[in-house]
C-alpha cells in the first residue's frame, strides 16, 4: 500500500465519530446551532461518498453517463442555492448562475487543453467548479436580498430619486452581495502559507511532484474565482432586476 494514502478502518472510523463529536460539542457549547446539524451533515456526508464511491467506476466508463452526472450535480446545487436564498422558485433563478460560472471556467479550462479532455479529468473539475459558484450563488442572493430588506429605505429614496427599481436595487445591495467572493479571495491570497488544499495535497498523495501539485492548485483557485465571480454577478442581477425574491412565509 503506498504510505500516502489513507488508511480505511476501524481507526479512521473512530476519529472520524470523534471528530463529528467534538464539532457537534463545539456548535453546542458556542450556541452556533443545533449541534444535530452537524452530525447530519457528517452522516450525509458519508452516505453520499459511499454512494458515489460505488458508482464513480460505472459513471466514468462513457460520456454519456459522465455528462448525466455531472447534470446531476448541477440540479443538486441548484436545488441546494434555492433553499439557502428562499427563493419563490426553485428552477432557474438558482440555476443559471450556477451553470453560466461553471460552464464559462469549465470550458476555458478543459478548451485549453490544461486538462485533458477525459471522463476522469473533467469530472472532478467540474464538481470543484460547480462547488464554489453554487457557494457564490447561495452568498450573494442571501446577502442581496437581506439589504433590500433592511435598507428599505433607502431603495425606495433611490426610486423618489428617479432612479430605476434595478439601479436602485444595486445601489443598496451590490456592496455586500460582493463579499461573497472573501472566502475564495482568501483561500487564493494565502494559499500555500495558511493552507495546503485539496487539489495540492490530492496530486501528491497520487505521487505527483510539488510543481504538478502546485500548477494544478493554481488552476483549481484561479478556475474557482472566474466560477464564483460570474455566478455572483449574475445572481445579483436577477436580484436587481425582480427575478429572484423572498418566499411568502
Amino acid at each position: 500500500m503506498n504510505q500516502a494514502t489513507i488508511s480505511i478502518g476501524p481507526v479512521l472510523a473512530v476519529v472520524l465519530a470523534g471528530l463529528v463529536l467534538v464539532a457537534a460539542v463545539a456548535a453546542a457549547l458556542g450556541r452556533l446551532g443545533a449541534p444535530w446539524a452537524v452530525v447530519t451533515a457528517s452522516v450525509r456526508a458519508v452516505a453520499q461518498l459511499a454512494l458515489v464511491s460505488l458508482l464513480i467506476t460505472a459513471v466514468l466508463r462513457s460520456w454519456w453517463s459522465t455528462a448525466g452526472f455531472i447534470l446531476l450535480m448541477v440540479l443538486v446545487a441548484a436545488a441546494t442555492s434555492a433553499r439557502r436564498i428562499s427563493t419563490l422558485r426553485l428552477g432557474w433563478p438558482a440555476l443559471l448562475p450556477i451553470v453560466a460560472g461553471a460552464g464559462v471556467a469549465g470550458v476555458v479550462v478543459v478548451a485549453a487543453g490544461t486538462v485533458p479532455a477525459t471522463e476522469i479529468a473533467v469530472l472532478p473539475i467540474a464538481g470543484i467548479l460547480i462547488g464554489g459558484a453554487m457557494t457564490a450563488t447561495s452568498l450573494s442572493g442571501r446577502r442581496a436580498l437581506d439589504e433590500l430588506r433592511d435598507r428599505r429605505g433607502e431603495y425606495e429614496a433611490a426610486l423618489a430619486l428617479g432612479f430605476l427599481p434595478r439601479d436602485a436595487a444595486l445601489e443598496v445591495c451590490r456592496p455586500t452581495a460582493g463579499q461573497a467572493l472573501m472566502p475564495a479571495l482568501d483561500q487564493t491570497r494565502t494559499v500555500g502559507l495558511v493552507t495546503l488544499p485539496g487539489a495540492f495535497v490530492g496530486v501528491l498523495l497520487g505521487g505527483g511532484s510539488a510543481a504538478q501539485a502546485g500548477a494544478t492548485q493554481l488552476l483549481v483557485l484561479v478556475g474557482l474565482l472566474a466560477a464564483e465571480a460570474i455566478a455572483a454577478a449574475v445572481m445579483l442581477e436577477l436580484v436587481a432586476s425582480g427575478l429572484v425574491g423572498r418566499s411568502p412565509r
